[in-house]
């Protein structure tokens, strides 16, 4: 199996949010979890730019695809 492009810290620096463990790990525990029934772009705690490069990157499984699916993961998880 291949490595990700992109590390999952780079995904928050992506998305102009601090990328250090702890404030990735605050942001996760904050926001978690995700409702089953909202998709992970439709969260109401992006902005609508963050919002854009999550489901464009979804949709045309691009280069962050996969840092994509385990952000949307670790927020569905039960913490």
């Amino acid at each position: 199996m291949e490595q990700p492009v992109h590390a999952f810290h780079h995904l928050f620096g992506q998305l102009g949010l601090p990328n250090d463990n702890d404030s990735i790990r605050q942001f996760i525990e904050r926001h978690a979890p995700l409702a089953d029934d909202i998709q992970l772009a439709d969260a109401p705690f992006w902005s609508p730019a963050q919002a854009t490069f999550l489901r464009e990157e979804i949709l045309e499984d691009a280069d962050w695809a996969e840092v994509v699916d385990n952000l949307n993961a670790a927020l569905r998880a039960r913490h």
